[in-house]
């Protein structure tokens, strides 16, 4: 298994595989209501076997290359996750996105480890377009977006039916040269 680190704080970037199910659905707990603000997550991880299926997917997901699932871990603890939900190689289109539970908040490891997954889709996959699409409510998510150098390209209004409420969604992008030309920036 290989790591990839998220800077000096001992942050890491890893593959979540079907056998680690037990530490996730541990990690989806602990984070059970606030990963659910926005995130249907928690509703389909509930139990050991949810959780085994949902990494499954993914693992799948990896092997037809349409899609990518990480961890985001901090001594040695899953904290939260960023993943490529889809990614469409042949179209050269991915949509990224992440979430965290509460003890992991507000030092920037999503930030830091959606652009190791958006630079491998651009430079070694190829894709031209990544997406992130966040509800309207979602502040913090935005912030991501807005940090990662993406263009908010437009609105959804009521799109999302969650939790027998609508939602409006946002559409953020970064296009490959918009990439590439922010990591020259930095």
């Amino acid at each position: 298994m290989y790591a990839i680190s998220l800077g000096d704080d001992g942050a890491e970037l890893r593959p979540i595989e079907p056998w680690q199910a037990e530490d996730f659905l541990a990690h989806v707990d602990r984070g059970r209501e606030f990963i659910g603000q926005y995130n249907g997550l928690p509703d389909v991880v509930a139990d050991l076997e949810s959780s085994r299926a949902f990494l499954q997917a993914y693992a799948e997901k990896a092997a037809a290359d349409s899609g990518r699932l990480y961890g985001i871990w901090t001594d040695g603890t899953l904290v939260g996750a960023v993943l490529l939900r889809k990614l469409d190689v042949a179209q050269g289109t991915a949509e990224a996105g992440c979430w965290l539970e509460p003890s992991a908040v507000g030092r920037g490891l999503v930030t830091r480890a959606v652009r190791v997954i958006i630079d491998w889709a651009v430079e070694e996959r190829g894709v031209h377009r990544v997406e992130w699409w966040v509800s309207s409510e979602n502040e913090p998510s935005i912030a991501v977006a807005r940090r990662l150098g993406m263009t908010k390209d437009g609105v959804l209004r009521e799109s999302y039916l969650y939790r027998g409420k609508r939602h409006d969604e946002e559409i953020w992008s970064v296009l490959a040269p918009e990439w590439r030309a922010g990591k020259t920036a930095n």
